[in-house]
């Protein structure tokens, strides 16, 4: 039994950081350009993303790597996407119902009542809400889409896999959501939220980089988001 004890203990590793509720956002000194090209990038990528509400994987692999400085919040997904649906539409289009595209859910204090939504397709056509509230007690669905998050930036590029994408949150813009409990993080803080991918391909898919584990439909359950912990 002697010989399997170090590769049972590399299983257990392995599978608690593949259903950790903990998503790193590792600190960088310098600025990324945020042009869909990721070969400067320098954090680790997660994943590959699972079928949210199951965690059996994808179709289509897609991974994430997020990092933050001083001055912003930095995304970045790899997707793998033989079919790429969609087009270059206006900002702040109903793009989650028609086109392949990748988002971010960002809740800073964790009280699944005001959390960010932004969404960016293989085309860099972007949007960005504020979920007010989903839930009875307050009403419910009560989304703001008129949100403008000042220098948000978002850069899609097609690739002879799929598509990579690259975001640019300014923390500067975001404390000035009201309501919204946001703040500049530092080294330590965590914040709610996920990552997610809808494909629209020959199977519509609803993927995640963590599965909620109640295995409800929706990306919306606030109360299921991951952590995202600002690391050195």
């Amino acid at each position: 039994m002697k010989l399997y004890q170090p590769l049972l203990l590399v299983l257990f590793i392995y599978a608690s950081f593949g259903y950790s509720q903990t998503i790193p956002v590792y600190k960088i000194n310098e600025k990324p350009v945020i042009d869909g090209d990721l070969s400067d990038w320098k954090t680790p990528f997660l994943g590959p993303f699972v079928i949210h509400n199951s965690a059996e994987k994808a179709t289509q692999n897609t991974m994430v790597s997020l990092s933050w400085n001083g001055e912003n919040l930095y995304i970045a997904y790899k997707v793998v996407d033989s079919n790429i649906i969609g087009s270059n539409q206006k900002k702040d289009s109903s793009i989650f119902n028609t086109d392949d595209l990748v988002e971010i859910f960002i809740d800073p204090d964790g009280d699944g009542k005001n959390y960010l939504e932004i969404g960016v397709n293989a085309f860099s056509t972007n949007y960005d809400m504020l979920i007010k509230c989903i839930s009875p007690d307050c009403g419910g669905w009560n989304t703001a889409l008129n949100l403008d998050i000042i220098g948000l930036e978002t850069v899609s590029k097609i690739t002879a896999e799929g598509f990579c994408t690259e975001i640019k949150i300014p923390f500067s813009s975001l404390e000035k959501i009201e309501n919204a409990n946001f703040s500049k993080p530092k080294k330590g803080i965590k914040w709610k939220g996920n990552t997610f991918r809808i494909d629209y391909g020959n199977t519509t898919e609803y993927l995640a980089l963590q599965a909620y584990k109640s295995k409800n439909f929706g990306f919306h359950q606030p109360k299921e988001f991951a952590v995202f912990e600002f690391m050195e």
